[in-house]
């Protein structure tokens, strides 16, 4: 019998639930007490991974070491556990399809006729097994992703009926469904969530443990938790409340008050008092509850808006970073989402003038281009601290070289492939990729090392010659430009190893207190127990 332990998390009623979130707090709090936790995004659609998908549609795209880009969630798992997954942590019926197939035709099968069930089903179980065995782990939390009843997502639930089957006293089956309260009658309603438990009943799948979202912020009460035990056929122990929280860092501990993690792990046949620590969130959130400097960051990006509806989802983990490196100087966040194109219709001046700091996170083309540039020139000339992730970098660099260095018509051959200054260009192996149509996983992913120039203010920042960044771009600084941008007071204080690629610009502090671009994205690697030093630095300076 396999000793490792395995945990389906799957959701109903709505999508967006947050049972990323449920999953990573959960495994948080069991790994408090020794245990260790690999979790795993399950992702229903037929792509091989995120990166081709519209931001608005799907998200941000979380980029692994190992350069996965993965679902939002993975950034989740990351941030409350404290430790970088990789690519064997996210699955998609896309990868798992092709394996199939790619194993059909070199013969894998033996000329047997290949189905959904037992082939299909076998790969993705085979996939949660050998992740628990690659990360050494002792439990593997899956999350499936979508919500039940939805058709293309009936192969995953069979999966994990099968898993169940053939490891009765291994897994555990948790599913989070949403409680409403509608307004015109202002009491809670089990209604839905019973036929999103009858829905899972009918795939085979019995819940150990059911978790009621909702967005009050009371615990589910007697009356009704006695409803949904009865009715979804648990206990009344086994119904957990989980509510809306003024920051996702306060689920840990609201799970602790209820003995989640503890419940869970006596039914999986582990000790739960193996050893617990829950100290460094009870810290956290103290540091969070104790904040009372208020710092505003605006945030210019180009992905906010879809429809009539504001959603931050695309730039997740920078907002995370900057929630982060506040608390850390037990300030409070306020962070303006800035659409672009508001800046463009109604003057720079509106939005930004009363910021403490302006960042500028990652994208891609030249939609609603001209309000970002307009935003950044506002930063470096009114001297307010300003830090360019990525596609925000590339522009900084472009602004500095049109309105300092004279360079009117400079531009990114992204945008302008005719431009006479390409002070962006394509990176060469890129160019023969997207000549060939090579979209999906091509461009420069991961993890790469960055040398720092010492006595800069990154180098301050990292206090150390060396770092290690995530990466996701096909496009770069030109050298061609570097002499005349540093001629004009510009710092190249970052490259590659081998010193071709620009990774880190910046202005002289004696110029502006802060003005940095990254070409990669730190907010990756920031968490919320150990805040990135780059969005550390970067909230120093806005504080000033």
């Amino acid at each position: 019998m396999s000793k490792l332990k395995y945990i389906f998390v799957s959701g109903g009623v709505i999508s967006g639930l947050g049972k990323g979130v449920t999953v990573a707090a959960l495994a948080a709090t069991i790994e408090a007490r020794g245990y260790r936790v690999s979790p795993m995004k399950i992702d229903m659609y037929l792509n091989i991974d995120a990166g081709i998908l519209n931001p608005k549609e799907h998200g941000e795209v979380f980029v692994t070491d190992d350069g996965m880009e993965t679902d939002q969630d993975i950034g989740n798992y990351e941030r409350f556990l404290g430790k970088s997954l990789s690519r064997s942590n996210y699955m998609t019926t896309g990868q798992v399809y092709k394996s199939v197939i790619d194993r059909e035709r070199a013969f894998y099968y033996g000329g047997k006729t290949v189905e959904v069930i037992p082939h299909v089903t076998d790969e993705i179980i085979n996939r949660i097994k050998s992740l628990g065995e690659e990360q050494a782990a002792d439990i593997v939390i899956a999350e499936l992703g979508g919500s039940v009843g939805e058709y293309q997502n009936d192969i995953f639930f069979e999966a994990a009926r099968l898993f169940k089957l053939e490891y009765p006293e291994n897994v555990l089956h948790i599913h989070v469904a949403y409680l409403p309260v509608p307004a015109h009658l202002g009491e809670m309603k089990t209604k839905p969530l019973q036929q999103s438990v009858r829905l899972l009943n009918e795939r085979g799948i019995r819940p150990d443990f059911v978790i009621g979202r909702y967005d009050s912020g009371f615990a589910i009460d007697e009356q009704r938790r006695k409803k949904i035990a009865l009715y979804c056929n648990v206990t009344f122990e086994e119904v957990i409340s989980n509510p809306n929280a003024d920051t996702i860092y306060k689920i840990p501990s609201i799970f602790e008050e209820q003995r989640f993690a503890e419940k869970v792990l006596y039914k999986l046949n582990l000790s739960p008092f193996k050893s617990v620590n829950m100290k460094p969130w009870n810290d956290l959130v103290n540091r969070i509850e104790q904040s009372g400097k208020n710092i505003k960051i605006g945030l210019a990006g180009k992905y906010f808006k879809v429809g009539s509806y504001v959603l931050s989802d695309v730039y997740i983990s920078v907002i995370e970073a900057l929630k982060h490196a506040c608390w850390s100087y037990e300030g409070n966040p306020e962070i303006e989402w800035i659409d672009s194109e508001d800046i463009e219709k109604y003057g720079v001046a509106k939005y930004l003038k009363d910021l403490n700091g302006i960042v500028v996170p990652g994208g891609f083309g030249e939609t609603k281009i001209d309000g970002i540039y307009e935003a950044i020139r506002y930063a470096r000339e009114n001297k307010i601290p300003y830090l360019g992730l990525c596609y925000g970098m590339q522009l900084s660099a472009i602004e500095f070289a049109r309105n300092v260095c004279g360079l009117s018509d400079g531009d990114t051959t992204e945008i302008n492939p005719l431009t006479i200054n390409p002070i962006i260009h394509i990176m060469p192996e890129q160019d023969k990729k997207l000549l060939n149509k090579e979209y999906g996983g091509t461009m420069r992913l991961g993890k790469w090392n960055c040398l720092l120039k010492e006595g800069t203010l990154v180098h301050k920042a990292y206090g150390s010659d060396c770092i290690s960044e995530r990466h996701r771009h096909r496009y770069e600084f030109n050298n061609t430009y570097r002499e005349i941008l540093e001629k004009y007071g510009m710092i190249f204080s970052g490259t590659s190893t081998h010193g071709n690629i620009i990774e880190i610009l910046e202005l002289p502090e004696d110029k502006h207190p802060f003005f940095v671009g990254v070409q990669f994205h730190p907010e990756f690697k920031s968490r919320p127990i150990a805040p990135h030093p780059l969005f550390k630095a970067f909230i120093g300076k806005c504080l000033q």
